[in-house]
């Protein structure tokens, strides 16, 4: 379903959606209201949703679709604003699933197309490497590592909703360091980091050159490069990396988990949530062969089961559960020095 108050906005994606073949648009409405009415006669997956619109708005309009139809996966249309990012940033808090920028005139181009009709596939359970194997038997689960000193979290698609359970679920008193990478616009980013500070209730600062990591506080990837960490004089302090992935993501996860792991020479945990694609699974990796310790969101919790899955399907996690009992697993598995 597409609700946007533009009519050249609707039109555009329709063209974009029946070239791409495969999904059919059973309802277009110019505005929220109109949007819930139709919901109602309409099995929808995916809808497309712009927040800025004439009366209600997306944002208000969002916990009544979600409420109607729990089941639709909510695609928020976003403007370049920075009201714009915070509502949108908001609204990925709430729940909606995923985001694309609203381009600029003539920015509806095939690489748009293209990113936005992989974003619905993903969402609408199309892509095959996305779903989970409901036949296969439940992987083992592998024993928790070296005890942490620092937590990392990669998310993407889905993902700041369940950093959002996430966090709330952590303690005030609990001191280790957070380091966060999410994949997000580069405009969205210190939005989502002032929601990260009020999730956790404390305090969040962005990746740069030489920004040490201390503990109590939570350190957020900025969406321009990939944050890594090294280890300096006895300071763990962040950088920043540009340099192409096999992702394709900017901020990646892959980077982080892989510094983290040599700095703190295996005492981490990391954590992957909610996303399309592979990122964080290397990383995961030289987490583990470190002696840290990797924990996944399970399917059925996730907007879309990309990023958790394959650390999951070989066995390599050492739990396997929603966000807010993930959290509880991790903070089980830390030590005393780890609270203040």
């Amino acid at each position: 379903m597409l609700v946007d108050d533009s009519l050249t906005v609707r039109t555009v994606f329709t063209r974009m959606l029946q070239r791409a073949g495969g999904m059919d648009i059973v309802a277009s409405a110019s505005t929220a209201e109109a949007g819930l009415n139709e919901l109602r006669n309409h099995r929808v997956d995916v809808m497309l949703l712009d927040l800025e619109m004439p009366g209600m708005g997306g944002l208000e309009a969002l916990p009544k679709i979600q409420q109607q139809s729990p089941e639709t996966k909510v695609l928020v249309i976003s403007s370049l604003t920075a009201e714009g990012a915070e509502h949108t940033v908001e609204a990925l808090r709430m729940g909606a699933a995923d985001t694309m920028l609203k381009p600029r005139p003539g920015g509806f181009n095939d690489d748009y197309r293209d990113q936005l009709i992989g974003k619905i596939r993903a969402l609408a359970g199309l892509a095959p490497h996305e779903l989970p194997k409901r036949s296969a038997p439940e992987p083992a689960k592998r024993r928790a590592g070296k005890r942490p000193q620092v937590i990392a979290i990669g998310a993407s698609t889905g993902g700041i909703h369940a950093l959002n359970l996430f966090l709330r679920q952590v303690p005030k008193n609990f001191d280790l360091p957070i380091l966060i990478t999410q994949h997000l616009p580069a405009s969205f980013i210190p939005v989502f980091a002032k929601q990260m500070e009020m999730a956790s209730d404390r305090e969040a600062v962005l990746a740069d050159e030489g920004v040490e990591i201390r503990r109590g506080q939570i350190v957020i990837a900025p969406g321009h490069g990939h944050m890594v960490v090294r280890k300096t004089a006895g300071r763990y302090l962040t950088g920043l990396a540009y340099n192409p992935v096999k992702s394709g993501c900017t901020p990646s996860v892959d980077p982080m988990f892989e510094t983290l792991a040599e700095a703190y020479d295996g005492h981490v945990a990391g954590v992957l949530l909610s996303g399309m694609g592979r990122d964080g699974t290397d990383g995961a990796d030289a987490i583990i062969d470190a002696g840290g310790s990797v924990y996944a969101q399970n399917a059925d919790s996730c907007a879309v089961w990309g990023m958790p899955r394959d650390i999951t399907e070989r066995g390599l996690a050492t739990a396997v559960l929603p966000p807010a009992e993930l959290a509880d697993k991790v903070l089980s598995s830390v030590g005393a020095d780890a609270w203040r």
